[in-house]
């Protein structure tokens, strides 16, 4: 009996041990994923932003970095580590070669050349002079390759990082040209615009569906519309670019009478169309997360099933909705293929949505391919992709550690 009761004790001991143990390998495997994961995005932001530190040197370092570029380019390669030695003519049999020197006819030396002399004045070497007018100075002629590398560290770098920078604020996107200029101002407008647009209409869909699954329909209802919903986050963004190109846009223009088939409302609608599956699985989560004693306490009241939906089951599941939409503008500032296909890619500024509009992304997605690995118009796609970066990583941080937190003690009462 003892003897039984030891292995029992034993049995218990020993499995205490190896769930410890499995606790203790788990909770090491998912921080240290946590871990890498954080590692990841932070080293993808480095290199994004080191890709656009040349848009922040001088002008002199930039100018110092192109000249090196082409001389280095003007030089001979060589392979291997041994030096190269000079060229020298090939010489057959023992004999050494002669330095070649010009033929001379007869016994006569030749004497140097010396300008024709008329009369019987000699000239002087100040005669041989260039002429000049006034008092101004005859400066120093330079090299061709002199000429070239200042022509190059002029129009290449312009004033430095400043002409640059100084472009950022006008609304011309002209990145190839002898004057090049880099007008965010304008792609900053055409994606706030389709981000809005898009909002707009994703934002009261996805809510409603969400809160229409979770409040009001039966379990079967729900098991047929949720997953409907959410299917449309399996689309490919090309294929709703399609749609919206041969479809939306022509059924809209039909609609309005607008000139510009493809601008910032059908970009829009098509991007909403790619958030709405995001915003509705969150937000039906967070509605659904609701502890029933709150619909049960409204209905005991004498609340209709609409009035604990909107006022009661609505405001408490506020954090979770608030986070949805969050990460639905997210999904839109980011998308590329549906801004390539479906806003015509013109950098226009208006408040007309039915105008063409040229987004962040698309701008990456359509010029990152043409451009020369080092140029300013590649660092500044570079520089845009930081911005998309910082906007989306501020905004989930500022959702997360401050509205959220200010709602949910909001809510809680503290």
């Amino acid at each position: 009996m003892n003897s039984q009761l030891s292995n029992t004790n034993f049995t218990k001991e020993s499995l205490k041990k190896q769930f410890r143990l499995s606790e203790f390998l788990a909770e090491k495997i998912i921080s240290s994923v946590a871990f890498l994961s954080i590692a990841i995005i932070f080293l993808i932001f480095i290199f994004v932003f080191k890709e656009s530190l040349p848009i922040f040197s001088t002008g002199k370092e930039a100018a110092k970095t192109e000249i090196q570029a082409t001389d280095s380019a003007s030089k001979p390669e060589s392979y291997g580590a041994t030096p190269t030695e000079e060229l020298k003519p090939e010489s057959y049999g023992s004999e050494p070669t002669e330095e070649l020197k010009p033929e001379s006819y007869g016994t006569e030396p030749t004497e140097e050349l010396n300008p024709e002399t008329y009369g019987s004045e000699p000239v002087s070497q100040a005669d041989l002079q260039p002429e000049t007018y006034g008092d101004v100075k005859a400066e120093p002629l330079t090299s061709d390759s002199e000429e070239m590398s200042d022509k190059v560290a002029e129009t290449e770098n312009g004033d430095g990082a400043g002409n640059t920078w100084n472009t950022f604020l006008t609304t011309e996107w002209v990145p190839v040209s002898d004057n090049p200029r880099f007008g965010l101002f304008g792609l900053l407008i055409g994606t706030l615009k389709v981000t809005i647009i898009a909002m707009l209409i994703a934002g009261p869909l996805a809510v409603l569906a969400a809160l229409f699954t979770s409040c009001f329909a039966s379990k079967k209802t729900k098991e047929i519309i949720k997953p409907i919903i959410e299917m449309l986050a399996a689309f490919p963004s090309v294929v709703i670019g399609f749609f919206a190109l041969m479809v939306l846009a022509s059924f809209f223009q039909s609609v309005f009478g607008y000139d510009s088939r493809l601008n910032a409302f059908v970009g829009g609608v098509a991007m909403a169309l790619a958030a709405i599956p995001i915003i509705y699985t969150i937000s039906e989560d967070a509605l659904s997360s609701i502890p029933k004693t709150y619909t049960e306490a409204s209905l005991a009241l004498g609340a209709s099933k609409w009035q604990t939906a909107f006022f009661v089951v609505l405001p408490a599941a506020t954090p979770g909705i608030f986070a949805a939409l969050l990460l639905g503008v997210g999904r839109v500032f980011g998308e590329t293929m549906i801004a390539l296909m479906a806003t015509g890619n013109a950098a226009l500024v208006s408040s007309n949505p039915f105008e063409s509009v040229r987004t962040f992304a698309a701008t990456i997605g359509a010029e990152m391919a043409e451009t020369v690995f080092g140029e300013t118009h590649y660092s500044v796609l570079f520089f845009i992709g930081s911005l998309l970066f910082i906007f989306s990583f501020g905004l989930n941080a500022l959702a997360e550690f401050y509205v959220k937190g200010k709602l949910i003690k909001k809510f809680q009462g503290k």
